[in-house]
Order: structure tokens, then sequence, then C-alpha cells
């Protein structure tokens, strides 16, 4: 089976099999760099967290006119602040979950293709992670 001809990060040779016409894998394969990158620039936009925190932060803008305006009881501001502080809680609770979730899809494709480990899961899974991470660091070049 044919390999990958990239070169890694730390001048090694990529040693996952080329598949395509370029003889890259799909990690390094420039036509599956495009289509990741315009599938986590879609996923980006249309970010839950962030269309819930803008209606927050509306609320959060409309809740300090109302009291400063007279238009509201501050005890019912302070249950109401506390009630969006509590989805602010859970939003970064979300986020940082997913985030723990992604590194640790990205740590296991860099151990993969440091050669860290020899529990082989789905090979097309690593190769998707290890791009993951290898677009995120701009050192990381293709021959």
């Amino acid at each position: 089976m044919a390999v990958c001809r990239a070169i890694k990060a730390n001048g090694e040779p990529c040693t996952l099999p080329a598949n395509g016409p370029q003889w890259f894998c799909w990690a390094h394969d420039p036509a599956n760099r495009e289509k990741k990158r315009r599938r986590m620039a879609s996923r980006t936009a249309r970010s839950k967290p962030s269309r819930e925190l803008t209606a927050l932060k509306a609320q959060l803008q409309d809740l300090t006119k109302r009291v400063l305006a007279s238009d509201l009881e501050t005890r019912r501001a302070a249950v109401a602040n506390q009630l969006l502080n509590t989805r602010l809680r859970a939003i970064e609770l979300e986020r940082k979950i997913k985030e723990t979730a992604e590194l640790a899809t990205r740590l296991e494709a860099l151990d993969f293709v440091l050669g860290y480990t020899n529990d082989l899961a789905d090979e097309a899974n690593i190769a998707a992670a290890a791009e993951v991470a290898r677009t995120d660091w701009p050192q990381w070049r293709a021959a």
C-alpha cells in the first residue's frame, strides 16, 4: 500500500496510507483541507452558543433599561438576573464539554500520528482528527 508523501512538522514523513492520485493521505490531501475549512467555518457561523449569548445580552440590556427607568421592581430584576446567570453558566458548561471532546479527538490523532499508540481505531476518523489538529498549527506543512 502506498504511503502519504507529506512531511510532518517534526521533519519525518507521514506514515498514513495514501489514497488518491496525489499520493496524500486524507489528512494531507489539499482537496480535503478545503472541505474541512468550509465545514468548520459553516459550523462556527451557526453556533448555538453565539445565538444564545446574543439573546441573553439583549435581555440583560432590556432588564437594565427597565430597572433604571423604574419600570421594573429591583426584586424582580434581581431574580431575572439570577436566571440569566444560570443560563450563562449552562452555555459555558456546554462549551467546555464540546471543547473537551474536540481536544480529546485531536490528542488521539496526535498520538496516532506521532506513533504513541498501537490501538488503531477507525483509520478515517483518525485521519480526519489529524487534519483538524494539523490545520490549527500553521507550521505543519504538507510537502
